[in-house]
């Protein structure tokens, strides 16, 4: 029997993009009849890998130089020590990177993957590809470029795989019959009333039958079950109103037994989607609401298929699962408009936004504007897709992440959010609103409104007490160390601590100083912030003078007491915006050990990667 070549794709992603990513790489190796496998880091037995011939890395960085979720147990594998160095010999591969050049640790996860896969003696195809969100095209800017020369050299180095050549592309039409997912539309009369009621949202097993039902729902994923409900108590604005930022104060209390949480930890909430968006996304599909089905993939056993998914409502599915009023459609999504659209205009500017020559043109009309599905469909209304490549197609709606403000140990029952309201004008000047932040900020308490939420770990461990700390948080970057604060002082009642000193910053004094009484309060009367216990609260207000000042002006002005702390074995913690606050603090961080250590930059610099080491210097920023 004829060996049979494949090229294997893999994928590691948190956002969906990588995915993205990985799923056209697999439709161009189609294109040129190259059999391929397309498949999770995280449904991948690394056991395998070096019976493989050629393989295609596709991973996304996130956070801090943080692989993504589906890709730590694979990675882990790879780490051990009894794998050899000719562990992956005859093994050929390549690495495509999604990052993001706005952070410290641009394409780190790729970087480090390739390296491994090159010590365990795997055979490069091509030199890795790093995508770039800062890219005026996004990662397709580098990605398009890249995949050309990966044909080329897959052709050189293993022709078998590409029996036409590189560039001998079969026609679209061939490939886009049949949608990944089929749909299943049951009979009312024979579901039971109990599987599709009004309080769809509030229902666990609503949830996470249609959440397990969206393509987009990796195995890995955890968005169908979540750790528990909550109720809001509290919706406090804490800037003045018309101040040009909006940041709230919520309050949450669980509806049934409290989940336990550490100081440091992070909430993921699935928000709720706007009820009209939702309609006019039914009404321009033309789709009944009141259906009831299952979706599952094609490929499927009919006997597999949908035992164990519950039919829901087709609306309660689209607002459970897809994002149609607040993500950009990918690429690929306007590749497939373009096979349904019957006035010929629009079939020709949708298939040149598909095109490689039309990607800029794409991406100043999607992402740039950040288009959304329901948005892109208005914009072209003679396309009528069918629902099942809708489902395939539209973004999953995705939980989004806040740090926890709060202290378990202070309130038993709750958990706090410090979140910033988002809202900005599009280079077309038109408003737009963050989905989960905007819904966030209209819920009523006293509509005790059910909210699904999970807790992860974040990038910020819960300090000891006898640990010295020194935090650095501006703006919402405050929240987990409010939190801190709170568990210290209650730790200071009963116990000696160890001191705190806190720079934080904002726009004015009289704006958007975010909990300014809590933080005077803890730093007098020996309060665990104060200067009398060896620490100390500082400010930066940025805009209350003609000069700027930031949180690391504050730092340097401080710099003797930083360095007193930093000898005592302080650790630093910063939270905030990723743009530059984090490179710009860690750059006055090693002033300010050079100045005082007496050493150059360069040793300051060995310092710092030492706490990092150490695990004494943490970083969690959001962009």
């Amino acid at each position: 029997m004829q060996h049979q070549h494949r090229l294997l794709i893999l994928y590691a992603t948190q956002t969906g993009n990588a995915l993205d990513a990985a799923e056209r790489l697999a439709r161009e190796a189609e294109r040129r009849s190259c059999p391929n496998k397309l498949l999770s880091l995280h449904d991948y037995d690394p056991n395998l890998l070096p019976q493989e011939e050629a393989v295609i890395f596709v991973v996304s960085t996130t956070g801090q130089g943080d692989a993504p979720d589906s890709m730590k147990v694979f990675w882990r594998f790879l780490l051990q020590r009894n794998l050899s160095n000719h562990w992956l010999k005859g093994v050929h591969y390549t690495v495509f990177g999604l990052g993001d050049s706005g952070y410290q640790k641009y394409n780190f996860v790729a970087k480090k993957l390739d390296k491994r896969l090159m010590d365990l003696g795997g055979t490069t195809i091509l030199e890795r590809g790093l995508g770039d969100d800062q890219h005026p095209s996004g990662y397709e800017g580098t990605l398009d470029p890249w995949m050309s020369s990966l044909w080329r050299m897959l052709n050189t180095i293993k022709p078998e795989f590409l029996p036409n050549g590189p560039d001998v592309v079969i026609q679209d039409t061939v490939l886009i019959d049949q949608p990944k997912v089929q749909i299943t539309y049951h009979n009312i009369e024979n579901i039971e009333s109990h599987f599709s009621t009004a309080s769809d949202f509030t229902s666990p097993d609503i949830l996470r039958s249609a959440r397990s039902m969206h393509p987009g729902n990796s195995s890995s994923d955890k968005s169908g079950h979540p750790d528990c409900f909550l109720k809001m108590v509290k919706n406090l604005p804490l800037t003045k109103p018309n101040f040009g930022k909006d940041v709230r104060h919520f309050e949450f209390e669980f509806f049934s037994d409290a989940v336990q949480y550490d100081t440091g930890d992070v909430l993921e909430i699935l928000p709720g989607q706007d009820s009209a968006a939702v309609d006019a996304f039914i009404r321009r599909c033309n789709l009944d609401p009141d259906s009831l089905i299952t979706a599952s993939p094609r490929e499927m056993d009919d006997c597999n298929g949908h035992g164990s998914r519950m039919p829901v409502k087709l609306k309660t599915f689209v607002e459970l699962t897809m994002d149609v009023a607040s993500a950009s459609p990918r690429r690929y999504f306007f590749e497939v408009m373009s096979f349904f659209a019957t006035a010929e205009h629009e079939k020709e500017r949708l298939k040149d936004f598909a095109s490689p020559e039309g990607r800029d043109d794409l991406y100043q009309y999607n992402q740039k504007e950040r288009r959304t599905v329901l948005e892109v469909l208005e914009d072209f209304p003679s396309v009528q897709m069918p629902f099942e490549w809708l489902i395939q197609l539209v973004p999953l709606l995705k939980t989004r992440a806040f740090s926890i403000s709060s202290s378990q140990s202070a309130h038993p029952n709750q958990v706090h959010l410090t979140v910033n309201v988002v809202s900005w004008t599009t280079p077309y000047k038109r408003k737009k609103k963050g989905l989960c932040s905007s819904w966030l900020a209209t819920l009523d308490p006293c509509d005790a409104v059910s909210i699904p939420a999970w807790f992860q770990k974040g990038s910020l461990p819960t300090p000891s007490p006898s640990l010295p700390l020194i935090l650095v948080g501006p703006g919402t970057g405050c929240a987990p160390f409010r939190g801190f604060i709170e568990e210290r002082a209650l730790q200071s009642k009963t116990n000696s601590t160890a001191p705190i000193m806190f720079f934080f910053g904002c726009w004015n004094e009289d704006g958007d100083f975010l909990y300014k009484d809590f933080w005077l309060n803890h730093s007098q009367n020996d309060g665990v912030l104060s200067e009398a216990k060896g620490g100390g609260f500082y400010v930066a207000f940025s805009r209350d003078q003609p000069e700027k000042v930031y949180v690391q002006h504050k730092m340097r002005e401080h710099s003797e007491r930083v360095w007193s702390l930093l000898a005592e074995g302080a650790a630093v913690y910063i939270a905030g915006s990723s743009t530059n606050m984090p490179t710009d603090v860690t750059s006055a961080f090693e002033e300010i050990v050079s100045k005082e250590n007496e050493v150059s930059r360069e040793d300051a610099l060995r310092l710092i990667r030492a706490l990092e080491r150490s695990g004494k210097y943490h970083i969690e920023a959001w962009s």
